[in-house]
């Protein structure tokens, strides 16, 4: 019997041998693993894998290292692959993924996601933004917020209101929009900690062909809720190794100032410690879980908890510093390209975690996808369940 992971470590083998990364254009490198299957090995033939299990990606992404290859800056698409990417997989034309998949996957095309909108935030399906056919366009008008990295991409996933004569979940559309079309206009929304990583995006008849469009008519909804659920995996169900992350700062502070400990301040960081472990050996089961099926509602559990214990450790941190916590290094104006959380202090962590309940769906609307999903508690009487959506106050 073959051993599949000595057959993967062969090929990465002979690949570093045709392709040597200190001789070979960061970008021409990079497209060729993606050719040779080598970039999400769980991924189809064709499309960037070799249909073998997620567990064997990580001794992929190590031997590569080692050999001193390039990465593909995925911190600053988090978006394009770990929620574009599967999306697409699933739902995509053999044309959509030829076209986005590679140069998604090696950064070349940067993505961020138009869900959000002001009056539908919490309610992703109360989306008014309209989508209008056109001959062989959609007219798309309306208006998204909350966008992360908009200033910085390249294309972005969008869902609109498609039909107005029936229930809000039935009339949505999903769509792949080019940001840098006629209308579409991006505007930056500073935050508490002085960047500007969010944004807010005006659509103007901005037209978007119908080869564009992701999945059938109207089945935007199921379309967007395969996009959440790997979202929701994306932030709270990552690989992490042990004190990964915020709490491997604040444990790091505690072991090399010991001036500041105090028994209060070891309790709370003992339970977080375990708090931490426990979402990280969950975070280890959902993955296998994950690696024989698609990512359901308990990704909405993991990334709830996550939330919690970042924020809850942001503050033991400026807590633990006292006077030196309060301290703040920089309120320039920036719209960066990525988040870099533990490239700055203490307060900087402290401000930026409180973002942490709201992206990727509010802590308030993912308990109610694991008490309605998972638990199997009774569902919250809707009255708007039934009615078409130009019936709806607004």
């Amino acid at each position: 019997m073959t051993d599949p992971a000595a057959e993967l470590r062969s090929r990465v083998t002979a690949f570093l041998a045709a392709h040597d990364p200190a001789t070979t254009d960061r970008l021409e490198w990079l497209r060729a693993r993606y050719d040779a299957g080598l970039a999400w090995v769980r991924y189809p033939v064709g499309r960037g894998g070799l249909g073998l299990p997620q567990s064997l990606q990580p001794e992929v992404d190590r031997m590569l290292r080692e050999a001193g290859a390039p990465d593909n800056n995925s911190a600053a698409n988090g978006i394009g692959l770990g929620m574009a990417a599967p999306t697409i997989l699933a739902f995509g034309t053999e044309e959509q993924k030829d076209r986005f998949l590679r140069p998604l996957w090696t950064g070349e095309e940067i993505w961020c996601q138009l869900f959000s909108e002001p009056g539908a935030g919490s309610d992703l399906a109360a989306v008014a933004t309209k989508a209008v056919r056109d001959g062989d366009d959609w007219v798309v008008t309306g208006q998204k917020v909350w966008t992360s990295g908009a200033h910085n991409a390249r294309l972005a996933i969008l869902v609109a209101r498609t039909d107005t004569r029936v229930p809000k979940h039935r009339g949505l559309t999903y769509f792949l929009c080019d940001m840098t079309d006629p209308g579409v206009d991006v505007r930056p929304l500073r935050q508490i900690t002085g960047e500007a990583e969010f944004n807010e995006v005006f659509l103007t008849e901005v037209r978007i062909p119908d080869s564009q469009r992701l999945g059938a008519e109207g089945e935007g909804w199921r379309v967007a809720t395969a996009t959440l659920n790997n979202e929701r995996v994306a932030i709270g169900g990552r690989a992490a190794a042990r004190e990964d992350g915020m709490i491997g700062v604040v444990a790091r502070t505690w072991r090399e100032r010991p001036e500041l400990r105090t028994a209060d301040l070891r309790d709370r960081l003992t339970r977080l410690w375990v708090d931490s472990e426990v979402a990280r050996l969950t975070g280890m089961r959902l993955r296998q879980k994950l690696a024989s099926g698609q990512p359901g509602p308990e990704g909405a559990a993991m990334k709830l908890s996550f939330a919690r214990i970042n924020q809850q450790l942001s503050g033991l941190e400026v807590e633990m510093l006292a006077a030196d916590g309060l301290r703040y290094s920089d309120w320039t104006m920036v719209r960066p390209e990525k988040v870099d959380f533990f490239g700055r202090d203490a307060g900087y962590r402290y401000l930026r975690a409180k973002g942490n309940s709201i992206e990727g769906g509010t802590s308030e609307i993912l308990r109610n996808i694991v008490s309605e999903r998972i638990l199997g508690l009774p569902p919250e009487h809707r009255v708007d369940k039934d009615v078409p959506w130009k019936d709806l106050q607004k």
